[in-house]
């Protein structure tokens, strides 16, 4: 017989636990008649969220102008929306040929990154981090070097470690704000200073702020980009999240500050986006309606809003277990509790995950998928309504309870 198909050594150093082999053995069951509660993935239309009628209608509306192929860096109008919205925030030179327009920030982090790296080269990732940005660091041969974000510092970076990483090697700062996993929401004070940090190492800064509208509480969203005026700031934001339009895929990068050196830079993207011809026509025709009209999400976060109930449950039900401790979250759609380590000083995050979904039904993701190296934390999504999110920690804490009693069922293994 002869030997399996090889694949990709680089594979190999990629994590992406989020629909790895924990979803496909929760696909399993689901096979066989049991009901499994996803909590793994930030997926809105999957808990009955809906996209705005608005947007809907505005596609419905262009479907006629969306059959050809679309310019490789958007259309028009999706552009010029993006950069307006640019130009409230305080850019008022913004123009629609800094934005680019991709298939969900996910693809436009792969080309920003290939544009960039050469072997060898380093990109500063938080941990934790979304782990699509390792991922993309890695497999576009770069180094990814992670810089903690602590919870004893409610996950917000210290820019003072960050300048024990910084080599000749760096090309570009990672920040995710507000943050996925944790739901952290930076201070302005403290991304002045990662702004100042970038501009000063002569960093691109990349800045993912896909969720920069769901913020809770006294949480300000800032971003990134009038912070930064003397280096290069690419911003990232899109359609699936604030606007619960994760399946079309419409996603924007934003080219602000130092543009006079990135002019080759900017064409080497465009280069690439090129060879995948184009975005998503028809989810394009929704980004003006969905930046110039009303803003629903201000509704789901704010008190009595659905989100802001899911996010209390979890932080009432991690407050009443012996169990489990939690950095509230201030933004995002998830929560990133912790184990106590005084209970369960060996804890294994993938093993536990592995439990729960076998014997209580839950997917979350272990922490460490996220780029740390405790074991002690899990992510889930906000997005369950409060009673189902109540519920489902009721099962989480009967399952602590008894791997108490037999601690070695999730020990680490050295």
């Amino acid at each position: 017989m002869k030997p399996s198909f090889r694949t990709a050594g680089r594979i190999d150093e990629v994590r992406y636990e989020i629909r790895g082999a924990l979803a496909r053995r929760a696909r399993e069951l689901e096979q066989q008649g049991n009901d499994i509660l996803h909590l793994n993935i930030g997926n809105p239309g999957a808990f009955g969220f809906r996209t705005p009628e608005t947007m809907r209608r505005a596609i419905v509306r262009n479907l006629k102008y969306s059959e050809g192929y679309g310019p490789q860096t958007g259309i028009f109008p999706a552009r010029e929306a993006v950069a307006m919205q640019f130009q409230s925030r305080g850019l008022t030179d913004t123009r629609y040929d800094q934005v680019i327009v991709g298939n969900g920030v996910s693809e436009l982090v792969d080309i920003v990154l290939r544009s960039l790296l050469d072997p060898g080269e380093e990109v500063l990732v938080p941990a934790p981090d979304y782990p699509l940005w390792t991922a993309a660091v890695t497999l576009n041969g770069g180094q990814a070097v992670h810089y903690p974000c602590r919870a004893g510092n409610g996950f917000v970076p210290d820019v003072a470690e960050l300048e024990k990483l910084v080599t000749k090697k760096t090309r570009a700062l990672v920040v995710i704000n507000p943050n996925n996993p944790t739901g952290a929401v930076y201070p302005e004070s403290v991304l002045k200073q990662l702004a100042d940090f970038a501009t000063r190492h002569d960093l691109i800064l990349f800045c993912d702020e896909i969720y920069d509208s769901i913020c809770y509480d006294e949480a300000r969203f800032q971003p990134m980009a009038p912070l930064a005026p003397d280096t290069l700031c690419v911003s990232f934001g899109g359609l699936s999240k604030v606007y619960r339009a994760c399946g079309w895929r419409v996603g924007w990068a934003v080219f602000t500050g130092a543009l006079e050196r990135a002019e080759e830079y900017r064409l080497a993207v465009e280069k690439l986006a090129a060879l995948r011809l184009s975005a998503n026509v028809p989810g394009q025709w929704a980004v003006q309606t969905a930046l110039g009209g009303y803003q629903s999400i201000a509704d789901l976060v704010a008190r009595g809003g659905r989100l802001y109930d899911s996010r209390q449950a979890v932080i009432e039900a991690c407050r009443r277990s012996r169990f489990l401790d939690l950095v509230t979250p201030m933004g995002a759609m998830y929560a990133f509790p912790s184990v106590n380590p005084e209970v369960f000083p060996d804890f294994d995050d993938h093993r536990f995950a592995a439990e729960l979904l076998e014997h209580k039904h839950i997917l979350i993701v272990p922490g460490s998928s996220f780029n740390i190296r405790e074991r002690n934390h899990f992510r889930l999504t906000l997005l369950p309504e409060a009673e189902e999110l109540t519920a489902a920690f009721g099962r989480i804490d009967d399952l602590l309870e008894e791997l108490a009693d037999e601690p070695q069922r999730i020990q680490a293994v050295e």
